[in-house]
C-alpha cells in the first residue's frame, strides 16, 4: 500500500493534456495538407504517384459513397484473407525461432478479424504463439491498414458534410495511401525510435535463457521486434500486445515516461480530428464543441476512475492497512499512470492496457466498461470515434428540433430520414449486439465455468468481453475465458459487425448530405457550436448510455460495490 499525492497528479493531467492539445491543433493543419494533395508534391509525392501506377489506381477519379464503402471492405477483406493463411501457415514460414507452429483455425479466424477491425482483441498469448513474421508482415501491417481505414472513413464523413451538390465523397485507395505514407509510417517510426531508446526491445533474436531464475532453475525471456509494433499499436489505438502482459511488461512499456508516451500516442489522432473537421468546415467552433464534449466525457470517466482507486476497497482497511492498493497495478507507473493509461484505453478503441482492469475496483471497473458501451467517443479510436461522435451529433440535432420546434439542421443541411437510420444505426448497433451476445452467452450451459469469479464480477466480465469486441476494443476484463470455438466465432462475428456496419451507414449519411445545398441559417436554426448545444450533446449520449446498459450496470458493477461497502 502506498500514498499519493492527488494535487501533483492533477496537475500533470491538466499538463498532459494541454500537451496533447498543443500538439494536435498544428497537427490538424497538416491532416488538411495530406488530404487536399498538398503533400503530393515533391519527392514524397514521387513515392505516391509509383503506388498509383502499381496500382492502376487514378487519383483524379472520386467514388460516391457505395463506391467508397466497396474499395472499403474489399481492402479489409483482402488483407483477413493474407493474415488468415499467414496465421494458418505459421508454422512453415521463416523468421520464426521458437518454431511455433500454425493457429488452429479458430483462433486463426478470431485473430485475423480482430486486427482488420482494429480491435487487437487477443485469446492467444504473443512471446508463446506468434513468430516475428506473423508479429511483423501480419500484426504490425494491419495495425497500420485498420487504422488507416478508420481515419479515412471520418476524412469521408467530413466531406460529406462539408460539400454540397455532389454525389462524391473521396477515393478510398487515394485516401488510405496517403494516411499511411504521409502521417502513420513517419510518425510510428519517430516514437518507435524513441521508446527504443528508453529500453523497448527491437530485435530478431532467439529467446535468451537465465539460468538460476524460476522454479525449475531456468528461465526463458521473450525476445522481439517489440518497438515498432508497439509505436503503431498505441497511435492507430489498435491495442493488443506483443507480449500477453501487454503494456504492463517491461519490454513494452519500462518507465513512466513510456507510459505518458504511449498514452500520448492512443490520444493523438483522436483528439486531433475534431479540429480536422473545424479546419474543413471553415469553422473552428464547430470542431472545438465536439473536441470539448469528448473532452468533458473523457475527464469524468478519468476523474470517477481515479477517486475509486484513490478510496480503494473499506474492508482493506478495516484490516489496518492504509494508503492505496497497487494490486494489479504497476507500482513503478503509479495510480495516475494506471487510471490515465485505464480510463485512455478504453474511452479510445485501443486494446492496450498497463493494469489488469479485473483488479480495478468495482466501480473503477465500471468506468472502463462505461467508455466503452457510450460508443468510445471520448476521444474514441482513430477516425471511428469521431464519425460515431457525428453520429451522436446528428441524434441531438434531430431530437433538439423536435422539442423545441426548429429545423434540424447541421452546417446547413437540413437532417432527414435517411441521416436518421444511417445515425441511429452508427450509435445502437454495437451495443445492441452487446445485449444480444451476452444474453446468449448467460443462458449457455458452461457459462460459469468460464468465469473466474462468481457473482456480479463475474457478470462484469463476461460483459467486459463482448463490450471490447462489439465496441473494437480489445482490451480484457480478464477472469473470462473466450477462447472456445463458440466465443472465438461469436466473437469474430461481432467485431465484424461493430466496425464495418457503423462505418458503412455513416458513409452512407456523407453521401446523402453531400448531395443537399446548404440552407443559409435563420432564426430557427439551432446553434451547435455552444456551451449549451455542447451540455445538450453530453446529455444525449449519457442518457442513451444510461437507458441502453443501466441493467447491465446494475447486475454486474453497481451490486458488486454496494456488496462491497456493506461489508460482505
Amino acid at each position: 500500500m502506498i500514498t499519493q499525492n492527488v494535487t501533483l497528479d492533477g496537475l500533470m493531467l491538466i499538463l498532459f493534456l494541454v500537451i496533447v492539445t498543443g500538439v494536435a491543433l498544428p497537427f490538424s493543419s497538416f491532416f488538411i495538407r495530406v488530404f487536399t494533395g498538398y503533400m503530393s508534391r515533391g519527392i514524397p509525392g514521387h513515392i505516391e504517384k509509383t503506388i498509383y501506377r502499381f496500382s492502376e489506381i487514378d487519383p483524379d477519379q472520386e467514388d460516391g459513397w457505395k463506391g467508397y464503402a466497396r474499395d472499403m471492405l474489399a481492402f479489409n477483406g483482402i488483407g483477413f484473407v493474407i493474415l488468415l493463411i499467414l496465421l494458418l501457415l505459421q508454422g512453415f514460414l521463416p523468421f520464426n525461432p521458437e518454431n511455433f507452429g500454425a493457429f488452429n483455425l479458430f483462433t486463426a479466424i478470431n485473430t485475423a478479424t480482430s486486427f482488420v477491425t482494429n480491435t487487437n482483441w487477443q485469446v492467444y498469448s504473443g512471446e508463446t504463439t506468434a513468430s516475428y513474421l506473423t508479429q511483423m508482415a501480419g500484426f504490425t501491417v494491419q495495425n497500420f491498414l485498420s487504422s488507416a481505414t478508420g481515419i479515412c472513413i471520418a476524412i469521408a464523413v467530413m466531406r460529406g458534410i462539408t460539400r454540397q451538390s455532389t454525389d462524391r465523397i473521396g477515393n478510398f485507395w487515394v485516401d488510405i495511401t496517403r494516411c499511411t505514407l504521409y502521417i502513420l509510417l513517419p510518425i510510428a517510426f519517430i516514437f518507435a525510435l524513441i521508446l527504443a531508446s528508453q529500453g523497448v526491445i527491437q530485435n530478431l533474436d532467439p529467446y535468451a535463457q537465465a539460468i538460476g531464475y524460476g522454479p525449475t532453475g531456468q528461465q526463458t525471456i521473450a525476445m522481439g521486434p517489440v518497438a515498432s509494433q508497439e509505436a503503431i499499436k498505441e497511435l492507430g489505438t489498435n491495442g493488443g500486445g506483443f507480449f500477453n502482459a501487454n503494456a504492463a511488461h517491461p519490454y513494452e512499456n519500462p518507465t513512466s515516461l513510456t507510459n505518458l508516451i504511449e498514452v500520448f500516442l492512443i490520444l493523438l489522432i483522436p483528439v486531433t480530428l475534431p479540429l480536422v473537421f473545424g479546419r474543413m468546415t471553415g469553422k473552428m467552433w464547430q470542431g472545438w464543441m465536439i473536441y470539448t464534449v469528448m473532452l468533458v466525457l473523457f475527464l469524468g470517466g478519468f476523474c470517477t476512475l481515479y477517486a475509486a482507486e484513490l478510496t480503494g476497497n473499506p474492508l482493506v482497511k478495516e484490516l489496518g492497512v492504509s494508503g492505496i492498493s497497487m494490486e494489479g497495478k504497476e507500482v513503478r507507473l503509479g495510480l495516475f499512470g494506471s487510471s490515465l493509461f485505464a480510463t485512455s484505453t478504453t474511452a479510445t478503441s485501443c486494446g492496450a492496457v498497463n493494469s489488469m482492469h479485473d483488479s480495478l475496483t468495482p466501480l473503477g471497473g465500471l468506468v472502463t466498461l462505461f467508455m466503452m458501451l457510450l460508443g468510445e467517443v471520448a476521444f474514441g479510436g482513430v477516425g471511428s470515434g469521431f464519425y460515431t461522435m457525428i453520429g451522436f451529433v446528428v441524434l441531438s440535432v434531430f431530437i433538439a428540433g423536435l422539442m423545441i420546434g426548429r429545423t434540424p439542421e447541421y452546417l446547413g443541411k437540413k437532417i432527414e430520414v435517411l441521416e436518421m437510420r444511417a445515425a441511429v444505426i452508427a450509435v445502437l448497433v454495437p451495443g445492441v449486439l452487446v445485449l444480444l451476445l451476452s444474453g446468449i452467452a448467460l443462458v449457455l450451459p458452461n457459462v460459469e465455468e468460464l468465469m473466474k469469479n462468481p457473482g456480479p464480477h463475474g457478470l462484469s466480465e463476461l460483459i467486459y468481453a463482448f463490450a471490447s469486441m462489439s465496441q473494437n476494443n480489445g482490451s480484457a476484463f480478464a477472469g473470462f475465458d473466450a477462447s472456445n470455438p463458440f466465443y472465438t466465432l461469436i466473437g469474430s462475428l461481432a467485431m465484424v459487425i461493430g466496425r464495418f456496419v457503423p462505418a458503412v451507414s455513416m458513409l452512407a449519411l456523407a453521401g446523402s448530405l453531400a448531395q443537399k445545398k446548404k440552407v443559409p441559417p435563420s432564426s430557427g436554426t439551432l446553434p451547435t457550436a455552444s456551451v449549451t448545444f455542447s451540455i445538450w450533446m453530453i446529455l444525449v449520449i449519457l442518457i442513451i448510455g444510461a437507458l441502453t446498459f443501466f441493467p447491465l450496470f446494475a447486475m454486474g458493477p453497481i451490486a458488486e460495490h454496494l456488496t462491497m461497502i456493506g461489508g460482505i
